[in-house]
């Protein structure tokens, strides 16, 4: 029996490296493409077999994608704040990688199954709870703007040249090795003396914890069809971020407590809570709870030489 092959575009991000792994680890071999500095003993641990550092484009698809078996298209943006501040470049990372992509499978590879991350930013500011995957897409930020136009593209060439496609909404995912983002900036802030964080403190997050949402980007690979089917990744829970701060604090042993401003931050999203019935009749579960998640989330930080 061959052995299937992956490529992952953006292997070395986060996501990328967790779902290289999580393919991997279940017998594929894993190819990858992307921006990153990579040694063969540091990505061994992580099963990639073979990376190019490269940007995505048709040139470095055709040099060196060979012919994969399923293609899961982690490069892109993954800041909101980021493409507040970059619009430009922000396209040019989630929708010109995408349709570089695209175009590389209809003209090379059309029996190649296509897997996208996406995000639950592309909802914007949903007006029911929780949020199905047949809600209105009204992105609020660049970054979801970016999100559902790559979306509609995967739509499109599914559609019209009969590619094999699957679109994951990830909620709010976290994990050790993530230096950004909520847990991160609260780590940074306890560890600094700080104690100010902007909202109220009653936004909720729907917390995926990142070997949870490779699982998931591995388990739909089954499920994909020219259809290109939709589906949420989180747990279904929208937690306070309050809760989730105090958890930090807890597992920091603090007796400070955090005061939130008030403000809000631009192209964030108050309230995100994913309806995950269409997910969990596939027959994935998450694994991780989110308190646990926190608390390892800690000791990795506190343990990160980097920190």
């Amino acid at each position: 029996m061959s052995v299937k092959t992956v490529l992952v575009t953006g292997a070395y991000g986060f996501i990328g490296r967790h779902v290289a792994r999580c393919f991997g680890e279940k017998g594929w071999r894993v190819a990858g493409l992307g921006h990153g500095s990579w040694t063969p003993e540091e990505r061994q641990p992580w099963h990639v077999s073979d990376w190019h550092s490269c940007d995505i484009t048709m040139e470095t698809l055709i040099t060196y994608a060979d012919e994969p078996d399923v293609f899961v298209h982690c490069a892109g943006s993954g800041s909101v704040g980021f493409s507040v501040s970059h619009p430009h470049q922000d396209f040019q990372r989630t929708v010109e990688t995408t349709i570089h992509s695209l175009e590389f499978l209809r003209l090379y590879l059309p029996r190649t199954i296509f897997i996208y991350p996406s995000s639950a930013g592309v909802y914007g500011i949903a007006p029911i709870f929780p949020i199905k995957e047949d809600s209105v897409l009204a992105p609020v930020s660049p970054y979801g703007v970016h999100k559902k136009i790559a979306e509609e593209l995967i739509r499109s060439y599914s559609a019209q040249f009969d590619i094999r496609s699957a679109i994951i909404r990830l909620f709010s995912v976290y994990g050790e090795g993530l230096r950004k983002q909520l847990l991160w900036d609260t780590c940074n802030k306890i560890t600094n003396g700080e104690n100010r964080f902007y909202g109220t403190g009653n936004e909720t997050r729907d917390l995926l914890h990142v070997n949870d949402a490779a699982s998931l980007l591995y388990h739909v690979t089954d499920h994909a069809s020219q259809a290109c089917p939709v589906f949420n990744g989180g747990v279904g829970k929208g937690i306070l971020i309050r809760d989730i701060i105090q958890e930090v604090y807890h597992c920091f042993s603090t007796i400070n407590h955090p005061i939130f401003t008030g403000e809000g931050k631009r192209g964030d999203p108050i309230h995100y809570e994913a309806d995950t019935s269409r997910t969990l009749a596939l027959g994935w579960q998450p694994t991780v709870n989110w308190r646990s998640g926190i608390k390892n989330y800690v000791e990795w930080f506190k343990s990160d030489s980097r920190t």
